[in-house]
């Protein structure tokens, strides 16, 4: 409950269970991250200009098509260069791809540059050229073969399963070692066939073959997956004059898995580690374990864009006795941003990145809060639902919509507390976004209803159970109020499945404005909800206006107006101070958004169950009715017919 409070106001990242019903309700995602200074809140791909205004990076363009701008709401697009109307043209035999924030131009199917690299800037730097079949045939093939050897080894679950802790860092020192030997045997066995590049689903394969001599200041950029690496080609020969040298670039998109950050021993206790990068392993031939003159330079893309990154390592596997870990040694930064980090290696091995994270220290009163006020919750929520089934004098189509509503939100908060950190299996967690997707979701749709009714209700205050709104209620309810969300949740689940379940919580993913699949229908239903509210105090005030003074005919419409004051503060206001989370009254709406929300339960049991003199008459029955028997047990041994026993 409290995260959305603190996350709208500082974009930061906990795993408490407290911490993540605000979260859950991802305005967080929304709104944009704190950037330095005194600026405004800027959203991703954006930074701060003159502590006043927003402009999106280089490569991105504001949704509102605007330079600079202020509203917190804003998101920054990629521009893809490679279409209308920028369309760049990368010449003959050539084609442009987009990325993130940028693009490059490479050559076509069958054609390669002189330079032997695999991308190029411009029309300028274009010199494809159509390879011959006999560079490409038998070569490549070969290569293809050992890149799937590779991935069937590295997902050989029978492998990695049976091996455990030393056993398992020794076995991947060992199999890193093998698949470099063959890369580079491969690529030396086809001289000719100087620049080769393989990949398939999870291992990416580029090779760079040298035959003659070269100066120190000819430097090879070999490419895969977005990872790249910078190494100079008199350090690839190594003097070596008496035959081809080869130079192997090779990058895993599921090492990570398997040799992640526990393997790291050289970070401080208080840092939570990541391994944000694929893995990747380089290595020269013929010639192996042979110093560099002159370090490395390597490109990693990160796996997950954080906003709040404290630490950044860069990191090579050391093989040892007892098996290897990860280690910095040889390894140093250079620069770093959200998306990239660069480092500088003295040496050849397999290389990652590891990431410590920003954690702010949670507020202990909000999480008191969250805590008691969700549990106080579930206990009022249960006995609401108890008294909706048990108490016959107000059994009506109210009442089954207020017992629905009840057992939504009983179950939405029960597993957000006992589940929403599940984040260990991935699939898992991606089920438990989906269920509290849909029993959210659901509740919402019940309020929904529970507000139609109302103003059904309202039109005809002299009927309240009139046979018709009963009939439409009923044949509706049940089909929407389970339904819609069924469907809302299976449309997502279907085009964007991989969303569900994010690193720190078990809700749906910030990303590609999939949290809009919760906040739409949301947002809709609180604006509809406003607008019954509205129809039925005006409905009220025109009866009020026209009556007599029917004792029972005014009750009734004060205790409509109570119960549709309450509804829309329950229903809808309630929620809406979580858009009230920014600048300086921030903290204090992260207060009041807490302490409402977690105590819904409780509103509902208020409202529908002591408020109604109905119930209050049934409970009484319930406590006479039980002290009724000790009565009738006094009275049998203390009855007119008993004597007391007299003393002799």
């Amino acid at each position: 409950m409290e995260e959305l409070g603190e996350t709208l106001k500082n974009n930061t990242h906990t795993n408490s269970p407290a911490a993540g019903l605000c979260f859950l309700l991802s305005l967080s995602g929304v709104m944009a991250q704190k950037t330095k200074g005194t600026c405004r809140q800027c959203p991703q791909d954006a930074s701060c200009v003159n502590a006043t205004h927003c402009s999106c990076h280089h490569g991105y363009i504001s949704e509102s098509r605007q330079q600079y701008f202020t509203y917190p709401l804003e998101i920054c697009e990629d521009i893809d260069e490679c279409k209308p109307r920028i369309s760049i043209y990368c010449g003959v035999n050539a084609k442009c791809q987009n990325t993130k924030g940028s693009f490059y131009c490479r050559c076509n199917a069958g054609y390669k540059l002189l330079s032997g690299k695999a991308q190029f800037n411009n029309s300028s730097e274009n010199t494809c050229q159509k390879t011959t079949p006999s560079e490409t045939t038998n070569s490549t093939k070969e290569l293809q073969q050992v890149v799937e050897n590779i991935e069937s080894l590295l997902t050989n679950k029978t492998v990695w399963g049976m091996e455990e802790g030393r056993n398992i860092t020794a076995t991947f020192t060992s199999i890193l070692q093998k698949i470099e030997s063959v890369v580079l045997e491969t690529a030396l066995k086809t001289p000719d066939q100087k620049l080769q590049k393989v990949q398939n689903r999870n291992v990416a394969v580029e090779t760079r073959v040298v035959t003659d001599s070269c100066s120190k200041a000819v430097i090879f950029n070999l490419n895969v997956q977005m990872n790249s690496m910078d190494i100079h080609c008199s350090d690839v020969i190594q003097g070596n004059t008496q035959g081809p040298s080869a130079v192997a670039f090779v990058s895993y998109s599921s090492l990570g898995n398997i040799i992640n950050a526990t393997f790291f021993e050289e970070a401080n206790e208080t840092d939570q580690v990541y391994l944000n990068s694929q893995v990747v392993s380089a290595a020269i031939g013929p010639k192996r374990n042979t110093p560099l003159s002159q370090a490395v330079s390597l490109s990693f893309q990160h796996v997950k864009v954080k906003p709040s990154i404290k630490k950044v390592f860069c990191v090579y596997w050391k093989g040892t006795k007892e098996g290897g870990h990860w280690s910095m040694e040889g390894c140093f930064l250079i620069q770093a941003n959200k998306t990239h980090s660069i480092c500088s290696c003295t040496h050849l091995s397999s290389f990652a990145v590891l990431m410590a994270f920003h954690r702010e220290e949670e507020d202990p009163a909000l999480t008191v809060i969250t805590y008691v006020g969700l549990s106080f919750s579930l206990l009022c929520l249960l006995l609401a639902a108890l008294t909706f089934l048990l108490c016959k004098a107000i059994q009506n189509t109210s009442t089954l919509l207020h017992l629905q509503l009840s057992v939504c939100l009983f179950l939405a908060h029960l597993l957000f507390l006992t589940a929403i950190d599940r984040t260990e299996i991935k699939v898992l967690c991606a089920i438990i976004a989906g269920a509290l997707h849909y029993l959210y979701l659901a509740s919402f749709v019940w309020m929904l209803l529970e507000g139609l009714h109302l103003f059904l209700t309202a039109r005809n205050l002299t009927v309240v159970n009139h046979s018709s709104i009963n009939r439409f209620m009923k044949k509706l309810m049940f089909p929407v109020g389970y339904g819609v969300p069924a469907v809302i949740v299976a449309i997502s689940a279907a085009s964007k499945p991989h969303l569900y379940g994010t690193p720190d919580y078990c809700w749906l993913h910030l990303d590609q404005k999939f949290i809009w699949a919760f906040l739409g229908p949301v947002c809709a239903i609180i604006c509809v909800n406003f607008v019954f509210f509205l129809l039925v105090l005006w409905i009220l005030k025109r009866k009020l206006s026209s009556l007599n003074s029917e004792v029972s005919t005014i009750k009734n419409i004060k205790m409509l107006t109570l119960k549709a004051t309450a509804q829309l503060f329950i229903l809808g206001c309630s929620w809406c101070l979580g858009f009230l989370q920014m600048g300086p009254a921030a903290h204090v709406m992260a207060y009041l958004f807490t302490i409402i929300n977690s105590l819904q339960g409780f509103f509902i049991f208020l409202v529908y169950c002591l408020l109604s003199q109905q119930v209050r008459k049934w409970f009484g029955e319930i406590i006479k009715s039980k002290s009724e028997p000790e009565t009738h047990t006094l009275s049998s041994r203390f009855g007119p017919d008993s004597k007391p026993s007299e003393d002799k």
